[in-house]
């Protein structure tokens, strides 16, 4: 097992204290990640990144007592510009989803996540994509199709390309990029241009933003 000290830095910010130790657990026995610390609130994190070394990234609960987790993706990457966070979310928590999604998480993990989806889905934020499980993208498409959220959002899918709409509704099927590749019959490389593409139309910064769009405009 690779050292602790070559391992990346993990946070958890869990109220549950079963579920955070066993999810700690499960970070640690990854052989890249190290959980570093882990946190029952958004207000310890905040007061613990202005004395320690912030991590890479925070696996975030959204249902937390006192700041909940949509709430504090502001502070906390107020206290670290660069920290990347995947919420945590169980299933049927509707609203929440949709939120977490207008306020640009980096990605997005049921609590039932197998040790393998988590590291996967760490893996492909850091290494500066963006994660949503395909559970989670067909309950937001579930939702949100019939009623349109409150949620202000610049630009229109009407403004991108064809092409570019094709490769957004691969991407709200909740599709990787090399299934989205595979799917049009196109290179890796070529999906990530378009991909760059529509986050610069559409005003945002990642999948889940377009995935909000695309929901919001009726795209799919």
């Amino acid at each position: 097992m690779t050292k602790t000290n070559e391992r990346r830095n993990i946070w958890l910010i869990e109220d549950n204290q079963s579920f955070r130790r066993a999810l700690s657990k499960t970070i640690d026995a990854m052989p890249a990640y190290h959980c570093a610390a882990n946190f029952s609130t958004a207000e310890e994190a905040l007061t613990a990144l202005e004395v320690q070394s912030a991590p890479e990234l925070i696996l975030l609960d959204i249902g937390l007592p006192g700041m909940n987790g949509i709430s504090a993706m502001k502070p906390l990457r107020a206290a670290s510009p660069a920290l990347k966070i995947i919420i945590l979310t169980v299933f049927d928590d509707h609203n929440r989803i949709f939120g977490a999604i207008c306020a640009g998480a980096d990605g997005y993990l049921l609590k039932t996540s197998s040790a393998e989806e988590i590291a996967r889905a760490i893996e492909e934020v850091l290494s500066g994509g963006a994660s949503m499980t395909p559970q989670i993208a067909r309950k937001v498409l579930e939702l949100m199709s019939n009623t349109p959220p409150k949620a202000t959002v610049p630009k229109s899918p009407s403004d991108l390309s064809l092409r570019e709409q094709d490769v957004l509704k691969q991407v709200v099927r909740g599709l990787t990029k090399d299934e989205i590749a595979r799917a049009l019959k196109l290179s890796p490389h070529t999906i990530d241009t378009h991909l760059r593409n529509i986050y610069q139309k559409l005003h945002v910064h990642n999948r889940a933003g377009a995935v909000a769009i695309a929901i919001r405009d009726g795209l799919v």
